[in-house]
């Protein structure tokens, strides 16, 4: 069994999530940023302006909110990310590893924005009267027949890689968590988590929104308070801290405490990998939730949709560096085992420093409020693929098998899981980058046409 393991882990990092994976996803992220004419940066103000417009539902064709639609992507991407994620960036590439991840995300706007253009210009209306959308629908649409190929391989990949990245390890991440921290034993975790996900994903993607309206703000601003507060506290060291993140960058990071070094490949490569898997820009799975919204415009959509990466690795993700960079967390050994502290403890054991004596429950409570969203989102993500392949039947099937396995991730160990699960994750992205590519005419044709006839 562990030899099986070594080698899907070694197909995962080297393969699927390898340099041209990474090359592909932020050379087509390069490309739109400047087919587009940074728009997306030059926009970002538009953007804010647009989400606040969009918080009430309008008569518009669509099924919840533009705001909630963006918080029902962002349910589903602010979450171990932003955690677990940034200490790991940290922790093998050094500080300079989150220059890379804000590069990341700067010509990630343009990934984004451009799938939820397309998501909404090609969704689909089901029997149910549901508007359906996402990679699948705008490859199948957009392209014509011959591509049909294509859809189906990226909603097959979305099917599976759901119940893994976005169901049994989040349960059980949770689980470990509160039995660590509570000594809450895993099963009554399972039952309880089960429970509410059940609650809310048997709702259909109306209450999932709605959730995810409420739930994602609050836990937002819980988590940033708590960070902005260890950083105004020490406010004479962020200069510092920013500087050394942007000398690393390209220097590298000499040996220092329990830290190993890291080159500067190490630190682009670390940065860009996680910052692709904290905001999943290019992964096409944000525009599947973006469909649904109640808009006549695709790039009105759109322009909210490149907030979700901005907020999740611009602000959150730079908050969670700064603290563990100020508090030198990313150079602890764990006395136990005389290593480099687990990514988790990393930004626990920085919090705690911080805010001694409750930082790390700030974490804790952070983990499982993101990990609870995280699994809502992608039951909707799962599901809408699997109703692609499938049709309106497998619905209720899935939804039920859905919060089946949050029960069951919380009590078992899913080593090999996660590892498939992240190589059908990054298979994902591949069918919808090259959807991307081919239909990027449309895609600056619909927003020079947009913004050649608005003031915004």
């Amino acid at each position: 069994m562990d030899s099986i393991t070594s080698l899907l882990a070694t197909i995962e990092s080297d393969y699927v999530w390898g340099p041209v994976t990474i090359v592909l996803l932020v050379g087509t992220g390069l490309y739109l940023t400047i087919g587009l004419g940074f728009m997306p940066i030059r926009k970002l103000g538009t953007g804010f302006k647009l989400l606040w417009q969009g918080r009430k539902e309008d008569r518009s064709e669509g099924d919840i909110s533009p705001f909630n639609a963006l918080m029902t992507a962002m349910s589903a991407t602010v979450g171990t990310g932003n955690i677990v994620g940034v200490a790991g960036a940290i922790a093998i590439g050094g500080p300079g590893a989150v220059f890379w991840m804000w590069i990341t995300a700067l010509v990630g706007m343009a990934t984004k924005y451009s799938e939820a253009v397309l998501a909404v210009k090609y969704r689909e209306v089901d029997e149910r009267g549901k508007h359906q959308g996402g990679p699948m629908y705008y490859i199948k649409n957009g392209l014509g027949k011959n591509w049909t190929w294509l859809a189906f391989l990226f909603a097959l990949f979305g099917a599976l890689a759901a119940f893994g990245i976005g169901n049994g390890v989040q349960s059980n991440a949770v689980a470990t968590n509160l039995l660590d921290d509570f000594g809450v034993p895993k099963w009554i975790t399972g039952l309880i988590l089960s429970t509410l996900i059940g609650l809310v994903v048997i709702g259909g993607i109306h209450r999932i929104g709605a959730v995810a309206g409420k739930i994602v703000p609050i836990m937002a601003i819980f988590y940033i308070a708590g960070a902005l507060l260890i950083l105004l506290t020490n406010i004479t060291a962020v200069p510092d801290a920013i500087w050394l993140i942007l000398s690393d960058a390209f220097t590298g990071t000499a040996v220092t405490g329990g830290f190993v070094g890291a080159t500067i490949m190490i630190a682009i490569q670390t940065g860009v990998a996680r910052g692709l898997f904290s905001n999943e820009a290019g992964l096409g799975t944000a525009p599947i939730a973006h469909a649904a919204a109640k808009t006549n415009d695709p790039v009105k959509q759109g322009t909210i949709a490149m907030l979700g990466t901005f907020l999740d690795t611009i602000v959150i993700c730079t908050m969670t560096a700064l603290v563990i960079i100020i508090m030198n967390g990313w150079t602890q050994i764990d006395p136990a085992t005389n290593a480099l502290m687990s990514k988790a403890a990393i930004t626990s054991y920085s919090f705690s420093q911080g805010l001694a004596g409750y930082g790390q429950y700030i974490v804790t409570l952070g983990m499982i409020f993101f990990t609870f969203t995280t699994i809502v989102g992608w039951s909707f993500y799962g599901e809408r693929c699997a109703e692609y392949l499938l049709g309106v039947k497998v619905i209720i099937f899935y939804r039920i098998l859905w919060v089946a396995v949050v029960f069951i991730g919380t009590t078992l160990q899913l080593d090999v899981v996660w590892i498939i699960a992240g190589i059908l994750n990054g298979l994902m992205a591949i069918p919808n980058l090259l959807g991307l590519l081919l239909l990027s005419p449309i895609i600056f044709k619909l927003t020079k046409d947009y913004y050649t006839t608005k003031s915004l």
